[in-house]
């Protein structure tokens, strides 16, 4: 009798042992999940080839962490905001996600960034540009990786009035996104002289222009302002070369992926001045990384495809550091590191979540200038982080007034 009772207890005590280490080994296994537009107008910008940037951050990491394999998780949003944040809270509750990387889309974004503060779940927002990711939106979970509507703005636009082109009609998208690009964008028009003279709302996959570009045309502005992104951005600088308004305007497009410009073209394209956080064409290190991908995909990395890569990276080696996926631990660890790799040079992570970097300002080549497929831009300028982003000094970000 003592034997059994004697067997029972240690059976139980090694019962008690293995569930501990399950446990634990539950508590710290990394589950990155990607919830972008995987099949609509954004599907360029990361999409499916985002998804083959982070699944080479894991591999070149070595495929584990805290001795156990990396899990992703991926999901297409459709661009709507309630399914995102709904996928979000069940791979939380149900596949032990221990961090997300948000795709295109700042009203999805805002909708993940909100649902990934209720369940404590680092999320890092990549393909939204809208600022207020850091701004009144801001959360302790949240980080704004790559480039806002901000730094669009301070590039773009000012650089645009600066050459002579004053008055400015915006095409905006409808929806979160354009509506802070826009409103960025015109507050930096008129604060170096310019006027905006209208603008006009286009719902999200519009695929005729013609009546928003006839309102455009008809309002006698210098500049046609496209604030956009993904494939509405291309398809309506190809609709207003078609209708002839970028022989009477001059095209402002204020978010451009380097896919947009290999989807119309260096004809349509060529002298377009943007805004973008990397090109893949800069030097030896990002040419490397480009062509690694570019095996894997058969294109050229956006800014948006590396800065997956780099987010992912930047992420496992905080949870290395720090030895756990604990969220507030991983994010202390995050905002006392600068991110420094093939994407940004030495960048910190604000207290508003803002990763803040170098922005380059560029124009796109003519096609005698392209030295092949893919090469489209030269650097006019570098803009650095607090002239790109503004000082953290005025955030409107809660976390930095408290």
């Amino acid at each position: 009798m003592k034997s059994l009772r004697r067997t029972l207890m240690l059976a139980g005590a090694l019962c008690a042992s293995l569930a501990a280490g399950a446990a634990w080994a539950a508590d710290n296994k990394v589950v990155i999940g990607d919830i972008d537009d995987m099949s609509g107008p954004y599907a360029d910008v990361i999409g499916p080839n985002g998804l083959e940037a982070l699944k080479m951050a894991v591999a070149d990491f070595g495929g584990s962490v805290l001795g156990q394999p990396i899990e992703v998780l991926s999901f297409d949003h459709q661009n709507k905001p309630d399914i995102a944040a709904q996928k979000l809270r069940e791979w939380a509750d149900t596949r032990g996600m221990t961090m997300l990387l948000g795709g295109s889309n700042t009203g999805v974004s805002l909708a993940m960034s909100a649902a990934a503060k209720e369940k404590k779940i680092p999320f890092i927002a990549i393909g939204a540009a809208g600022a207020s990711l850091t701004g009144k939106d801001c959360t302790p979970y949240t980080i704004h990786y790559g480039y806002d509507t901000t730094a669009l703005a301070n590039g773009t636009a000012k650089t645009i009035v600066e050459e002579g082109g004053k008055s400015w009609f915006f095409l905006t998208a409808d929806y979160a996104f354009g509506t802070q690009l826009e409103n960025a964008a015109s507050g930096v028009v008129k604060a170096n002289g310019g006027t905006v003279v209208g603008d006009v709302r286009v719902p999200l996959g519009t695929s005729d222009f013609a009546s928003y570009l006839l309102q455009a045309q008809g309002s006698g502005a210098q500049v046609l302002a496209l604030a956009n992104a993904g494939a509405d951005t291309s398809n309506s600088l190809k609709a207003a070369a078609e209708f002839g308004l970028t022989k009477t305007m001059r095209p402002a497009a204020l978010l451009v992926f380097l896919t947009d410009v290999h989807a119309v073209g260096l004809d349509i394209a060529q002298g377009l001045v943007l805004t973008t956080a990397w090109y893949w064409n800069m030097n030896d290190e990002t040419r490397a990384f480009a062509n690694r991908f570019f095996e894997k995909t058969k294109k050229m990395p956006t800014f948006s495809q590396a800065a997956y890569y780099s987010a992912a990276n930047a992420y496992l080696n905080a949870v290395k550091a720090v030895g756990s996926t604990d969220s507030d631990k991983v994010m202390e660890q995050l905002h006392k590191t600068k991110v420094n790799d093939m994407f940004v040079k030495d960048a910190p992570i604000r207290a508003d979540g803002l990763l803040e970097h170098d922005m380059y300002i560029v124009q796109v080549k003519t096609p005698a200038e392209s030295k092949g497929d893919w090469d489209f831009y030269k650097i006019l300028k570098t803009m650095k982080g607090d002239e790109a982003f503004g000082k953290l000094a005025d955030s409107t970000c809660p976390l930095v007034k408290n």
